[in-house]
């Protein structure tokens, strides 16, 4: 039985945008929204916001007349204005918080600009979510009111002249309503903690204390925590301290490569449930229980749009061409990988955010991660995508029963052609040939590209077995460790050069 078996009132369904049934509809209504709230912006007035909420086509006129952003493109022509203390620029008012991202591969910090209607807008969508839980069997609704354990950034925020910079989940913890407060785990003084290092051992020491029933962070953070606390007090796992733990919410990489590793863990099963929050906001969440997939956030806050990814649209280093084909969600198709353009509260618009989906069910909106723009490799035409290399590690590793916390994968030279080195990190007994040849096995059934050039042009496939703390050193050395940092599923350019030098110095 669900553990909530309640109807709604319809005034809360109509708030929180439920049932969504009538995507169009409600994309629409968001735009408008949007462009009746920024119509006085510069922004606004530059691209005709007027003109197009009088269009019989606002959608279409939108597409029309506003041109698409990337990150470098929209801040050196807008965002570095509010920066500067300007308001009205994108959205109205000043902009008083900033959120620090800076993906996976690019060296500089981004300043995401984030306002109140953005966190709001993030807000409903995480009551949508918890809402969910309520068509979710022979889960203990007991353990949503124990302890919520975050693993996010500082609440210690970067004070500027103007405005406060940090991690998104530092900014949201640190404006969460006070009656969340007596939930929230660690605690103010130790979410304040900037020192990455002293927060984990400072949280370690304080577990006993907590009962925890739903956890939340970055997969390889969260299971390092986890596995601090069973070291330190000699557990044979985690339910031993919090028998109630009971939901672990994540988002940001796939957890398939983590999970052999994290339920060796735990002492009975629990509840996984997938996020879409991007610094630029609440794109889509797990609504089904044990479901591969995620809905889509249709009638909130954000107005989606979609590029096919593919060489039209795409040159060979996942840049996107100016004026791209772009789709309105009633457009698109199933089984077709799109790059997401977001326009949202938080005063951006048609923004590239870099991730690439596919729909598995259009008529309920609920989609699938495939990968990044720039994360894929297609040296001599492979086309080996981030989704390829999580499936074919989570099957390796269950085949094994090892643990992969973490890889990544380079394209380089071999003779007059091709080859792909991987680098697992991997703290378990294994032959590394034997996981070399599953890997490229599995690949070869998932992608037809790869299994044609693996006999031609991409001759080879190298594997190096590393530890997880060489993974997590060499982003230390970069300056990106924390919850909001990912390593690299490819790396390439300077990223590979780095890394390369990286390991000659430490192996």
């Amino acid at each position: 039985m669900p553990i909530i078996d309640i109807k709604l009132p319809k005034t809360i369904t109509k708030a929180l945008g439920l049932p969504e049934n009538n995507p169009r509809r409600q994309q629409l209504k968001v735009l408008k929204k949007l462009l009746r709230k920024a119509r006085f912006t510069e922004f606004g007035q530059q691209y005709k916001f007027d003109e197009i909420l009088m269009s019989n086509h606002p959608g279409k006129k939108f597409q029309e007349l506003v041109p698409t952003f990337n990150y470098n493109s929209i801040y050196q022509k807008w965002w570095h204005k509010t920066i500067e203390g300007n308001a009205d620029i994108c959205w109205p008012g000043k902009i008083k918080y900033y959120a620090l991202s800076s993906g996976t591969s690019e060296a500089a910090s981004k300043y995401i600009p984030i306002t109140n209607d953005l966190l709001r807008g993030n807000k409903m969508v995480m009551i949508k979510q918890l809402l969910s839980l309520r068509n979710y069997e022979d889960v203990p609704f007991v353990s949503l009111s124990k302890g919520w354990l975050t693993l996010g950034g500082s609440t210690d925020l970067q004070k500027n002249s103007d405005y406060y910079a940090g991690d998104l989940s530092g900014i949201s913890q640190k404006k969460a309503p006070f009656w969340f407060q007596p939930f929230y785990k660690p605690g103010k003084k130790i979410a304040k903690q900037k020192d990455w290092n002293k927060k984990l051992e400072e949280i370690v020491e304080k577990a006993p204390q907590w009962d925890i029933g739903f956890i939340a962070g970055v997969p390889a953070w969260i299971q390092m925590l986890v596995e601090m606390i069973i070291k330190k007090y000699k557990l044979n796992n985690i339910h031993e301290m919090w028998p109630n733990f009971a939901f672990y919410v994540h988002g940001g990489v796939s957890f398939e490569p983590y999970k052999i590793g994290f339920e060796k863990l735990l002492g009975k099963p629990i509840n996984y449930i997938e996020t879409y929050l991007a610094s630029e906001g609440f794109i889509a969440y797990q609504n089904k229980q044990n479901s591969k997939s995620m809905k889509l956030v249709t009638s909130q806050h954000i107005f989606l749009e979609f590029v096919p990814f593919d060489d039209k649209n795409f040159d060979a280093d996942g840049e996107m061409i100016q004026n791209p084909k772009s789709l309105m969600i009633h457009e698109v198709e199933e089984n077709k990988d799109y790059a997401l353009l977001i326009s949202t509260s938080g005063g951006t618009w048609r923004y590239l955010i870099g991730d690439t989906i596919r729909f598995v069910n259009k008529e309920e909106c609920e989609i699938v991660i495939t990968g990044r723009t720039k994360h894929f490799l297609s040296l001599v035409g492979e086309h080996l995508s981030v989704e390829n290399m999580n499936k074919a590690v989570e099957e390796a590793s269950r085949e094994l029963n090892i643990s992969i916390p973490e890889f990544t994968v380079a394209g380089v030279p071999f003779g007059n052609f091709f080859a792909h080195h991987w680098y697992v990190a991997c703290n378990d007994t294994l032959d590394k040939e034997q996981l070399k040849i599953l890997i490229d096995n599995k690949i070869n059934a998932l992608n037809d590209d790869y299994a044609v050039e693996r006999k031609s042009a991409l001759k080879e496939v190298f594997l190096d077995v590393l530890s997880e703390e060489q993974f997590l050193n060499f982003m230390k050395s970069k300056g990106k460790i924390g919850s909001q940092h990912k390593f690299p599923r490819v790396l390439k350019g300077e990223m590979l050069k780095d890394w390369q030098t990286f390991l000659k110095k430490n192996n």
